[in-house]
């Protein structure tokens, strides 16, 4: 849109190494850090697990259900959401139990509550990024 300004896309590996979230996102797959040692998920991504503070971490896909854990509705806007609010923001329990904070999208802000069962939908941030959000189901 003309007049609309254009927000910035994350880069990747400014602290850690992230390329395989970006790179699951831009192939439609929300790819999370799991633990090997624990059999657990963690975000946001760590060089170490937070489960055992060992390196032995890989990146894996998960379902994208999920369960809305707590949400609110922005009003005010800031850098980045001009032109965005009211926006629906929430953070989601996967059913891989790890926890995501994200926008939800293409909602009825009725049916957007605690508990309500959510999917992976996506956010474009610019012409070549994606990034996760969420939709009631």
């Amino acid at each position: 849109m003309s007049g609309e300004k254009r927000r910035v896309a994350p880069q990747p590996n400014v602290y850690v190494p992230t390329q395989p979230f970006w790179d699951g996102a831009r192939e439609g797959k929300l790819v999370l850090q799991y633990c090997k040692d624990t059999n657990r998920f963690q975000h946001y991504p760590r060089p170490v697990s937070i489960y055992t503070g060992s390196r032995n971490l890989e990146w894996r896909a998960v379902s994208g259900l999920g369960v809305i854990y707590a949400c609110t509705t922005l009003r005010i806007s800031g850098p980045g959401l001009e032109g965005r609010v009211p926006l629906e923001v929430a953070t989601v329990e996967l059913d891989e139990q790890v926890r995501l904070i994200a926008n939800i999208a293409d909602s009825d802000p009725a049916r957007i509550r605690i508990g309500a069962r959510v999917k992976l939908a996506w956010d474009r941030i610019d012409d070549t990024t994606n990034y996760p959000a969420f939709a009631v189901i």
